[in-house]
């Protein structure tokens, strides 16, 4: 009778074949799983970069220093902006910085990426030369072109030796900030040569080929293919590059020192942020309505760069 139940209840499996094994079960995540894995990213970039951006739209309304907390003043920081030489010193050089390196930073790139994107023997090692300059340390960047440029520096020494006579690179207003351009063009080469060379490697040897047949010398194919075919690049290099020279801070300072030239005429205004905002008596609530002007003016620059570029589509 015992036996008759268990056959019942459990019939014999039939030989040679497989029994299906039961689906596994799908665990269903919890719709915050997500935001746990981004959290650490989220909480970094909330604590270094949206908190300070929040506390410094503040603090350019108050009358805060460094030790000292501010009062809501309202627009009496902008006010004083106005009327405030050294900030006008600043704007002025910081605009004429843009104009003075960024032409050069979109135009010198490409030509040197159409230099070394040949795949000849050698190529390498001059590619690791150009790039060079980038991951050096600015500190010592500008120590090297100040050596270099000082009024008992190489450069003078060469023109003193050929009968030329000093030059004040370092001591000249407009001089010192030619030759900071200078640098800032020098070290961003390799950087925006890079950006090239993998806009050029999409760019269809045929378009060369059929310009060509057609006639068309390496300047004709230059204009004519090369230039439209890299010029969504080249907005990104225009806009990468005039926002990084409008805030430019390293250059200036180490050519020019702590007091931003000869009368302060070569300070930034990054520069001014710097010197008004730090220290135990530091106006912390000036400086951010200065941090304010530069966001806005970098702004700017990015609208103008992406509206020229939509007007050339159309």
């Amino acid at each position: 009778m015992a036996l008759s139940t268990v056959s019942r209840t459990h019939p014999p499996r039939p030989a040679g074949r497989h029994t299906a094994r039961p689906a596994r079960r799908v665990r269903r995540h919890l719709p915050t799983s997500p935001w746990l894995f981004a959290a650490p990213g989220l909480l970094v970039t909330a604590v270094f970069v949206l908190y300070p951006f929040v506390s410094t739209v503040i603090d350019a309304f108050t009358d805060r220093r460094t030790l000292v907390p501010g009062h809501f003043v309202g627009l009496a920081n902008f006010r004083e902006l106005l009327h405030d030489d050294m900030f006008w010193t600043g704007l002025r050089n910081s605009v004429l910085y843009v104009a003075g390196t960024v032409p050069a930073l979109v135009v010198l790139p490409l030509l040197l990426a159409l230099l070394v994107q040949k795949n000849i023997p050698g190529i390498t090692f001059f590619r690791s030369a150009f790039y060079t300059p980038v991951v050096a340390s600015i500190v010592v960047v500008g120590l090297i072109w100040v050596w270099l440029l000082d009024d008992r520096g190489l450069v003078n020494s060469l023109l003193q030796t050929v009968g030329v006579g000093r030059i004040g690179f370092l001591s000249d207003q407009w001089l010192l900030l030619l030759s900071a351009m200078a640098v800032t063009v020098w070290k961003g080469l390799g950087y925006y040569m890079i950006i090239y060379l993998a806009a050029l490697a999409n760019v269809p040897r045929e378009l060369h080929e059929a310009a060509a047949v057609d006639g068309a010398g390496p300047v004709r194919r230059f204009l004519t293919v090369t230039v439209p075919a890299v010029r969504s690049t080249m907005v990104l290099v225009a806009a990468l590059s005039s926002v990084a020279a409008f805030k430019v801070f390293s250059e200036v300072y180490l050519l020019a020192g702590p007091d931003g030239g000869p009368a302060g005429e070569d300070t930034t205004l990054v520069m001014l942020v710097q010197r008004t905002g730090t220290g135990l008596t530091g106006r912390v609530g000036y400086a951010s309505a200065v941090s304010l002007v530069v966001f806005a003016v970098t702004v700017v620059l990015m609208l103008l760069v992406l509206r020229a570029d939509r007007r050339e589509d159309v």
